[in-house]
């Protein structure tokens, strides 16, 4: 099966891990369903996945993190938009939802909690990060 990518901007995703546990955030969809996922959002022309999850932190959450490394990239199986995934760690501040029209709630959840919120599985390099890190 050939990959394919739509015409939307690339995604870049914060994996930031404190104290034990993930970050996790709720959004709000247009149909109004809520989903939980990993802070983040489009890459702007010129920008860095890595700037890009630290930006999409700080706007969604308030929360000042750092990027650590690029865990890996892949067309999403389901939306076929480029992803990309980078560790972070907290610089300051505490999370909580800073743009009310995308996100409904934000949650530190731990290793065993995310299975719940993420039936479906994460990408397997970010799976395998947290499992090094909150395992």
């Amino acid at each position: 099966m050939t990959e394919t990518t739509t015409d939307k901007p690339a995604l870049s995703m914060a994996v930031v891990v404190h104290e034990g546990k993930l970050l996790m955030i709720r959004r709000r969809e247009r149909e109004g369903d809520l989903l939980w996922a990993l802070p983040g959002g489009a890459i702007e022309p010129g920008e860095a996945p890595e700037d890009a999850a630290v930006r999409e932190t700080v706007e969604e959450t308030s929360l000042v993190v750092t990027s650590i490394k690029l865990l890996g990239e892949r067309v999403h199986p389901k939306t076929h938009r480029t992803m990309s995934y980078t560790a972070c760690e907290v610089v300051q501040g505490e999370a909580k939802v800073a743009d009310e029209d995308e996100l409904d709630a934000v949650a530190w959840v731990t290793l065993d909690e995310i299975p719940k919120l993420v039936p479906y599985g994460l990408y397997a390099p970010v799976q395998e990060y947290l499992e090094g890190v909150l395992g």
